[in-house]
């Protein structure tokens, strides 16, 4: 039976793909693995979703040479029973386009975590930055502006609304500069803040560069607990090596004393679809290690 959130969906996607005049896009991404995990308390295996998503997308043009944007989009995992935890929101927004760049009103990721581009090797995953470092996040009640491209540099800012008396309104900002799909610039560099988000302030350098083929990725973290005052610091390496089909990547993130190294390898099916495997191993100071073993496959329409 359809609980009212699976309804919901249902209804979009049939409305979205039976509009024929709208520009409107449905898309998504299935990512799915068969894992065998040590969470320090004995080893178990799992089958599981990788923040497998589906989404409608679109614009439409305005006078005075405006476009509107627009963003739907919701996690969903396939690896679990149906519940109303099945399907999550993710960026969901409305948002004018023109000369003067984007503004965006909604749910969606900070300026902050934008800035990191395609630098983390290991995003959705076990290893995925978010584990050791603080940033990650996509944002209720958000304002974010992004600029026009000036000599490959750009500014994104997110004012995030607190929405009670009791809050304080947060910012993130960052600078960046490049392609970050490394296709039209052998180079991408960004600098981020955040300033009082999601109970942090965080500061970060990350920058990754393409020299025949071969990515190298590094970066250097800090975050500041605003209730606590506790600074943390750490650093990110990583390299991905093409070859034919196959990509070979390896990561290695810290923060104070606790780590994490990973190692893995795609194969391209085709453009939208290809097979991965990773190992993941943490080494924690004051909770018990942890290390990860996957196999899986991942389509995008």
């Amino acid at each position: 039976m359809f609980n009212k959130k699976t309804l919901v969906a249902a209804l979009l996607i049939g409305f979205a793909m039976n509009v024929q005049a709208d520009p409107l896009t449905v898309y998504g991404k299935l990512n799915v693995s068969a894992q065998a995990s040590d969470e320090g308390a004995g080893s178990f295996s799992e089958l599981k979703s990788n923040a497998s998503r589906f989404g409608v997308k679109g614009d439409t043009a305005l006078d005075n040479s405006l476009t509107l944007i627009y963003q739907l989009e919701w996690e969903v995992d396939p690896s679990d029973e149906a519940n109303e935890k099945n399907i999550k929101a993710r960026d969901q927004f409305v948002g004018l386009k023109g000369s003067f760049g984007t503004i965006k009103a909604g749910r969606s990721d900070s300026s902050l975590k934008t800035a990191q581009g395609k630098i983390d090797l290991f995003n959705d995953y076990e290893a995925d930055l978010k584990v050791l470092w603080k940033g990650e996040n996509r944002l209720n009640n958000s304002l974010t502006y992004i600029s026009p491209s000036f000599n490959d540099f750009s500014v994104s800012f997110s004012h995030i609304m607190e929405e009670t008396p009791e809050g304080v309104d947060g910012q993130s900002i960052a600078l960046m500069y490049g392609d970050e799909a490394l296709k039209d610039s052998k180079l991408f560099a960004s600098v981020a803040l955040d300033n009082d988000v999601s109970g942090y302030d965080s500061l970060r350098l990350l920058a990754q560069y393409k020299i025949s083929g071969v990515k190298v990725g590094a970066g250097v973290h800090q975050q500041e607990s605003i209730t606590t005052a506790v600074k943390d610091d750490g650093w990110l390496a990583n390299v991905a090596y093409p070859m034919d089909k196959y990509e070979f990547k390896v990561q290695y993130q810290t923060l104070e004393d606790d780590n994490g190294v990973s190692a893995g390898v795609d194969y391209k099916l085709s453009k939208e679809t290809k097979l991965f495997a990773w190992y993941s191993s943490f080494d924690f100071l004051n909770k018990l290690d942890t290390s990860y073993l996957a196999f899986g496959l991942e389509h995008k329409f």
